[in-house]
C-alpha cells in the first residue's frame, strides 16, 4: 500500500471527486440484470464484515483507531500558523510528526494525471484563499497538519490569534480558487478495445473442464468499467448466455465477489452495497458511512435514483428504519446530495463557523449536535478545510480532536469521515484499507469495495498515502493477506 512517485513531503487536500469525465452514471431502470444474476441481497456469496478484521464495531476502527489527534494528513496545526509547502520548518511552522505511523514519509517526485505537474499561480497568494491540490514543481512539506504556501510578505505581517468570542476581520474571498485537481486511477480504458474478442476469451476460459482464471484476470483487470459493460453485452449477443451467471458458476468465494463487483456499474455497486448493508438482521453502519459521507452530490443523487429503480425502495426511508438519533440525521442529510460544491472560500464564514462549532462543543456543557450536523453536512470541502484551520487557531485544538471528545459511536465516525475527506480523501481510504487487513483476519468486503470503487478515480493517490502513513506498500499488505487468483486479481487492479 505504498505510493511510489509521491510528492516529497506529503499529499495535499483534495477539493472533490471524481475528476472531470469520471462522473458515475447508471443505465435507466430495468437495464440492470444484477438482481437476478448476482448473489441475493440477503447474503449469498458476499461474506459479512468480520468483527475481528477491523477494530471497533462492524469491522471499522474504534475512535482510537484513527491516527492520533493532529496526526491526520492535512489537518491544521492547533494554536499556530499553518506550515506551507516548500518552506523549511522553523519557528512558527510545523515539522513532520515523529509519532508511530507517521514518521519517515517517503519523498518521491510529484505526479499528475495525463501530463505534467499542475500549475498553480503562486505570487501574491492563492486566489480566493484556496490551497492547491498539487504542488507545482516545488518539494512540499508533509507535516500532518499543514495547508499551503505562505503569501508574499507574510513574514512582515503581525500574526493574529483569535480567541472564542472575538470576531474575524479577515476579508471575504469570493473569487474562485485557481486549482488543478490531480487524481489518477490505476485502471484506464484499454487501447484497441474489442468487446467481441474479449467475450470470446472469457468464453474459452470457462468452457470445458476447469477454468482458466488467469485469462479472466488478464481481461477484467485491464478494462475500464464501461468496457466491461460492453463485454457483458457482447457475450450475450454472441453466445446467448449471461456472462454473470457463467462467471458465478465457475468461481467462488472472494474471487467471485471481486469479479462480480468489477462487472457492476459503479452507481449500481454503491446502491447494491447500501441495500446489502441494511438488509437482514443488523446493519453495517460503516458501509453506510463510507459511501454516503465520501461521494459527490451527483454520485449520491444517482445512487438514490438507482436504489429506487432497481430495488423498488426509498433509500432515505431505509436509513430511517435502520438507524436512529443523531447518526440517522447525519445520514439523511448526506443522502440529499446538497452539499455546497463551490470551490471558493469565505474566510469570514470559516471564522464564524469555527466559533459556532466551539460554542456548540468545547465552549459549553453538553453538545449542540445539530450545529455540527448543519455545518459539516452543508459546507464545501474547501470551506471546511478553512474552518478547521480557523478552529485550530481559535481553540488551540484541532476539530477532529474536538469531535472525538464531544461525540461517540457511529455519529462520531460519520462526522470524522467528512472532516477527513475534506482534508485528504485518499488518506481516508488508505486508512480504511489498512484496518481492513490489519490483525487477525481480513475484511474482504471492505477491501474489495474500496479497491473496485476507487480503481478509476484516485487509487494511485491512495497507494501513495498508504505508503506514507504505514511505511509499507498497499501491494505488499494485500499479498500478505490474500492468496490464489483472488490475490493475483487484486494486485493486478492495484497495479502491483
Amino acid at each position: 500500500m505504498s505510493y511510489p512517485g509521491y510528492p516529497p513531503t506529503g499529499y495535499p487536500p483534495f477539493p472533490g471527486y471524481p475528476p472531470a469525465g469520471q462522473e458515475s452514471s447508471f443505465p435507466p431502470s430495468g437495464q440492470y440484470p444484477y438482481p437476478s444474476g448476482f448473489p441475493p441481497m440477503g447474503g449469498g456469496a458476499y461474506p459479512q464484515v468480520p468483527s475481528s478484521g477491523y477494530p471497533g464495531a462492524g469491522g471499522y476502527p474504534a475512535p482510537g483507531g484513527y491516527p492520533a489527534p493532529g496526526g491526520y494528513p492535512g489537518a491544521p496545526q492547533p494554536g499556530g500558523a499553518p506550515s506551507y509547502p516548500g518552506v523549511p520548518p522553523g519557528q512558527g511552522f510545523g515539522v513532520p510528526p515523529g509519532g508511530a505511523g507517521f514518521s519517515g514519509y517517503p519523498q518521491p517526485p510529484s505526479q499528475s494525471y495525463g501530463g505534467g505537474p499542475a500549475q498553480v499561480p503562486l505570487p501574491g497568494g492563492f486566489p480566493g484563499g484556496q490551497m492547491p491540490s498539487q504542488y507545482p514543481g516545488g518539494q512540499p512539506t508533509y507535516p500532518s497538519q499543514h495547508f499551503g504556501r505562505p503569501r508574499q510578505g507574510d513574514h512582515l505581517r503581525p500574526r493574529i490569534r483569535y480567541q472564542p468570542g472575538q470576531h474575524s476581520k479577515t476579508p471575504v474571498s469570493t473569487k474562485p480558487a485557481t486549482v488543478t485537481q490531480v487524481t489518477q486511477g490505476t485502471i484506464r480504458p484499454a487501447a484497441n478495445f474489442d468487446a467481441i474478442r474479449d467475450a470470446e476469451i472469457l468464453r474459452k476460459a470457462m468452457k470445458g473442464f476447469g477454468t482458466d482464471e488467469q485469462a479472466i484476470v488478464d481481461v477484467v483487470a485491464n478494462r475500464s468499467n464501461d468496457q466491461r459493460q460492453k463485454i457483458k453485452a457482447a457475450f450475450k449477443t454472441s453466445y446467448g448466455k449471461d456472462l454473470i451467471k457463467d462467471l458465478k458458476s465457475e468461481l467462488s468465494g472472494n474471487m467471485e465477489e471481486l469479479i462480480l463487483a468489477l462487472f457492476m456499474p459503479p452507481t449500481y455497486y454503491d446502491a447494491w452495497s447500501l441495500r446489502k448493508a441494511m438488509q437482514g438482521a443488523g446493519t453495517q453502519e460503516r458501509v453506510l458511512i463510507e459511501i454516503l459521507c465520501t461521494r459527490t452530490n451527483q454520485e449520491i443523487r444517482e445512487i438514490v435514483r438507482c436504489y429506487q429503480s432497481e430495488f423498488g425502495r426509498d433509500l432515505e426511508k431505509d436509513i430511517r428504519s435502520d438507524t436512529s438519533g443523531h447518526f440517522e440525521r447525519l445520514l439523511v442529510s448526506m443522502c440529499q446530495g446538497n452539499r455546497d460544491e463551490n470551490q471558493s472560500i469565505n474566510h469570514q464564514m470559516a471564522q464564524e463557523d469555527a466559533q459556532r462549532l466551539y460554542q456548540a462543543g468545547e465552549g459549553r456543557l453538553g453538545t449542540d449536535e445539530s450545529c455540527f450536523n448543519m455545518i459539516l453536512a452543508t459546507r464545501s470541502f474547501p470551506q471546511l478545510r478553512a474552518t478547521m484551520e480557523a478552529y485550530s487557531r481559535m481553540a488551540n485544538r484541532d476539530l477532529l480532536s474536538s469531535v472525538s471528545r464531544e461525540f461517540s459511536g457511529y455519529v462520531e465516525s460519520g462526522l470524522k469521515t467528512i472532516l477527513q475527506c475534506a482534508l485528504n480523501r485518499p488518506a481516508f481510504f488508505a486508512e480504511r484499507l489498512y484496518y481492513a487487513m490489519k490483525g487477525a483476519g481480513t475484511d474482504d468486503s471492505t477491501l474489495v469495495r474500496i479497491v473496485v470503487t476507487r480503481s478509476e478515480i484516485d487509487l494511485v493517490q491512495i497507494k501513495q498515502m498508504f505508503a506514507q502513513m504505514y511505511q509499507k506498500t498497499l501491494g505488499t499488505m494485500i499479498a500478505g493477506d490474500t492468496s490464489g487468483d483472488y490475490r493475483r486479481l487484486l494486485l493486478a487492479i492495484v497495479g502491483q
